[in-house]
């Protein structure tokens, strides 16, 4: 059988799969065929980035399949400050979308994904700004224990190091620390601390993965001199698949969804470029391993397992695959003799599962409920099941992490199923199940991580799993198994989730941001939520003393596990203005439990828990509001409906097919949510509705969208282009352009002192030429660079106002920032504002 058939189907059912990560796979003949081929290959490739959907799926498919390469993509960030094109999570939230989303598309391209702890603070505009805010050290640190651990032969960066300035400098900060490490790593010197667990490593060579793009175009690229590249042919087609690697690789860049990252496969002949940087350079050009033993000669006592893992391959029987168990035991056997601590761990990890699936061998451990708490006796059902002739029995079980060994001596015959009950009692002091990396308060830039060995571990760490202990031709192979949970669902059938271990209870603030502009009694919600049946203690909300709680308690008693409760204090701010942080506290038995629960379950990756402190920002302010109402058209997804509510405003959702004159016969303002141009199609045809809308005496804002993929151009009814500009210095210096015109006066009073404590950013994708019609109303700019005046452009519109804003409002509201907060309120109030005469600045 040809090797890119047996590629391509690996790959496909791989693809087919993803919708359901945890389930077990079940691989055929084939897929078996082309796992015990790669087990014959030691050569190994790390592509190194910065964020999620910065990798070349193209390439890292194409070592991993067709070269049959090990190759990890090492992301330097989680992408945690990017946009989410589907739902409303940002920031750390977000992150735990984007990794899963990376570690689904290396299911799907065959490569292995790590992390640093690096924090993507956002976008940054060069790598100096970049590495003060990551902690140069110990992200060069990261990077090093990254290639001491996976012990890459070759390193490849997706970016140029030498690019200072021209592009987002999270991607030059990556090539450069790629480069400075290059060498780094094999000095043992260099974080000594690091040794105790890997050793120092020379990598072979480093390349940088160049393309026309870096060029400007095309055509300056096919003109530049390539004498220091390598081409390699990746365009492979898969005959038996009907398959070429680029489709493959656009699966799995796919994976992508929360930043809009569909692609479309291609075919044909198709070259990736690699440019030599460091390392001992090519001759040949033909293959990036040249010169490396990519045998298991390279591993000492290894050459009887390269000679007796290619006879496995020749005779490799696809009607029978149990016929090859006992040369794969065999090799596994070899393997654990070996005195090496890299390629012989790796392989023996990967032909068990060989085993497994020659033999047809099923293993799982399903726990009863979905959660548990720390401390409590979980119910699970274990499944054991030799679908072959081979001779297996099942010698004991042991279950994690409290390792409890139960003795079993079963002999698993062909096809009989067997199901053992067994009770896992859960250690009191067992971790939640929760992003490991979110456990500690970090800083902007980076993660606190404090083990290193976890540094880099792509996943959620679960304890709680069960080891079979198999004997196979007199051999014993221990098979272990994470927890699941699993359930027949009508329209989806069969899903998974994994076991989570959850507290007692938890408890959240209804609401995140809790405006007080007034002295008067505000009735705040937190609900109560519990993990476990028959909970009972008391809540507390949390404040400053000068602020007013009552009751100071309030008694809970819940009967069932997963039952929710909201109960509601009175909330009473002080006289003068001030910014607090509430926070809700179960006590149960004198145990404080202070946090809350956010699950995140999209289709497309596993569900995840995350555990945060339960708090709010509560803020007393002299904040003036009227009582517009307004409509709201959602876009990619915020959480500005909910802070317009907060300011009192009287908030409605409305789909694209209610935009009607009647329907917006009923507000006063019209506002879209962030990249609502480029994400609801329907918004074309409805501009003039829109438009008229304003026209006849009403006020629409548009938040930001990016340039290059909208629905329709007439975003505005004046001419409005939009640009890549953008504040990124939180902190930037804002200048008031029409310091005379309302929205920074009516119906609050707009200064300096407003632009201070913003996150991230100050806006993005200002427009950068628009019509005389506007008026700019800020300037600013990052350090360095030409005033940006596109932040907020206003027009008057027949009787009432369009107003499209670049600001981050998206980002500041969520996040409490008071300033944000007025500005918004005299956006909205612009048509009952004063009609001071408005200062007109050209463009």
């Amino acid at each position: 059988m040809q090797k890119k058939y047996v590629s391509a189907i690996l790959i496909f059912l791989l693809c087919c799969q993803i919708t359901n990560a945890q389930q077990p796979q079940k691989p055929n003949s084939v897929e078996i065929y082309n796992q015990i081929q790669k087990l014959n290959f030691l050569g190994s490739v790390l592509y190194i980035a910065a964020h999620p959907d910065d990798e070349n799926t193209r390439l890292i498919s194409y070592l991993s399949n067709e070269q049959k390469a090990r190759t990890g993509y090492l992301s330097l960030t989680r992408g945690d400050g990017g946009q989410n094109l589907i739902g409303t999570q940002l920031r750390e939230l977000l992150g735990v979308i984007r990794t899963q989303e990376l570690i689904e598309a290396r299911k799907i391209d065959g490569g292995e994904q790590f992390f640093s702890r690096a924090n993507d603070f956002g976008f940054s505009k060069n790598p100096t700004e970049t590495l003060e805010i990551w902690d140069k050290e110990k992200v060069l640190a990261d990077v090093i224990w990254a290639i001491r651990k996976f012990q890459p032969d070759v390193i490849v960066n997706r970016f140029d190091h030498r690019s200072a300035g021209t592009t987002h400098g999270h991607h030059t900060a990556s090539a450069m620390l790629s480069v400075e490490s290059f060498e780094l790593a094999n000095n043992p010197a260099i974080f000594p601390e690091q040794l105790q667990f890997v050793k120092p490593w020379q990598t072979k060579r480093q390349f940088f993965n160049t393309s026309w793009w870096f060029y400007g175009t095309v055509e300056k690229f096919n003109a530049a001199d390539k004498t220091n590249l390598i081409a390699l042919q990746t365009g492979v087609y898969y005959t038996g698949l009907g398959k070429s690697n680029q489709e493959i690789a656009a699966l799995s860049r796919s994976r992508h969804q929360s930043q809009g990252f569909g692609s479309t496969g291609t075919r044909g002949e198709e070259t990736e470029y690699l440019e030599f940087i460091n390392g001992d350079a090519l001759k040949d050009k033909k293959s990036l391993f040249e010169g490396i033993d990519t045998s298991w000669n390279r591993v000492k006592g290894g050459k009887a397992i390269g000679e007796l893992l290619t006879t496995i391959a020749a005779e490799f029987d696809h009607n029978n695959p149990s016929a090859s168990i006992p040369n794969l035991a065999k090799a596994y056997s070899m393997m654990k003799a070996l005195d090496e601590n890299h390629w012989a761990p790796l392989k023996s990890a990967a032909i068990k599962e060989i085993i497994a699936a020659c033999s047809g061998l099923y293993l799982e451990a399903v726990a009863q409920n979905q959660e548990a708490t720390p401390g409590s006796i979980i119910k699970l059902k274990l499944e054991a099941i030799n679908r072959s002739s081979a001779s297996i029995q099942l010698m004991s079980v042991t279950a994690l992490p409290e390792q409890i060994n139960t003795p079993q001596n079963r002999k698993l015959k062909n096809n009989i199923l067997n199901n053992i009950n067994l009770d896992l009692k859960l250690p009191e002091s067992i971790n939640y199940t929760q992003p490991y990396w979110l456990r500690e308060n970090g800083t902007v830039g980076m993660y606190a991580v404090n083990q290193q060995q976890n540094i880099g571990i792509p996943d959620i760490i679960r304890e709680t799993k069960v080891v079979f202990n198999i004997q196979i031709n007199g051999i014993e192979i221990p098979f272990e198994r994470t927890v699941v949970y699993k359930y027949n669902d009508d329209v989806k059938g069969e899903v998974y989730n994994y076991l989570d271990i959850v507290p007692e209870v938890t408890t959240s603030i209804l609401d995140k941001v809790l405006l007080f502009k007034d002295t008067k009694i505000k009735y705040v919600g937190v609900k109560i939520k519990a993990g476990k049946d028959a909970v009972k203690g008391n809540l507390q909300l949390e404040l400053p003393q000068n602020w007013g709680v009552s009751p100071k308690s309030i008694p809970f008693n819940i009967e069932k596990k997963g039952t929710e409760q909201i109960v509601y204090f009175e909330v009473t701010a002080p006289n003068k203005s001030e910014e607090a942080v509430a926070k809700s506290v179960a006590i149960i038995d004198n145990k404080r439990f202070d946090k809350e629960q956010i699950i995140i379950n999209y289709d497309h990756i596993t569900k995840q828990q995350v555990l945060k402190s339960a708090e709010a920002k509560c803020i007393k302010t002299d904040l003036k509001t009227n009582e517009e109402r307004i409509a709201y058209i959602m876009g990619a997804g915020d959480e500005v409906p909910s802070s317009l509510t907060q300011l009192g405003y009287t908030v409605s959702l409305l789909k694209p097919e209610e935009i009607t004159p009647e329907k917006l016969e009923n507000f006063d303002v019209v506002m879209t949510g962030v990249r609502a141009y480029n994400t609801v199609a329907a918004l074309a045809n409805k501009q003039t509705i829109l438009f008229d809308f304003v026209k006849g005496g009403k006020t629409m804002l548009v938040q930001y969208n990016t340039a290059g993929d909208l629905v329709t151009e007439n975003i505005a009814p004046y001419p409005l282009k939009l640009s890549r500009d953008r504040v990124t210095e939180e902190d930037a210096e804002v200048r008031f352009l029409a310091p005379n015109h309302p929205v920074l006066n009516f119906p609050n009073k707009i200064t300096a002192k407003d632009f201070q404590g913003w996150k991230q950013e100050q806006g993005l994708y200002y427009p950068s030429e628009y019509d005389k019609a506007f008026t700019p109303i800020l300037s600013s700019n990052d350090k360095g660079e030409s005033p940006k005046n596109g932040a907020l452009l206003i027009a008057p519109y027949g009787k009432g106002y369009y107003i499209y804003t670049g600001l981050s409002f998206f980002r500041e509201l969520p996040e409490g920032v008071t300033g944000a907060y007025k500005l918004i309120s005299n956006i909205i109030s612009l048509q009952s504002s004063e009609k001071i005469p408005v200062q007109k600045i050209k463009p």
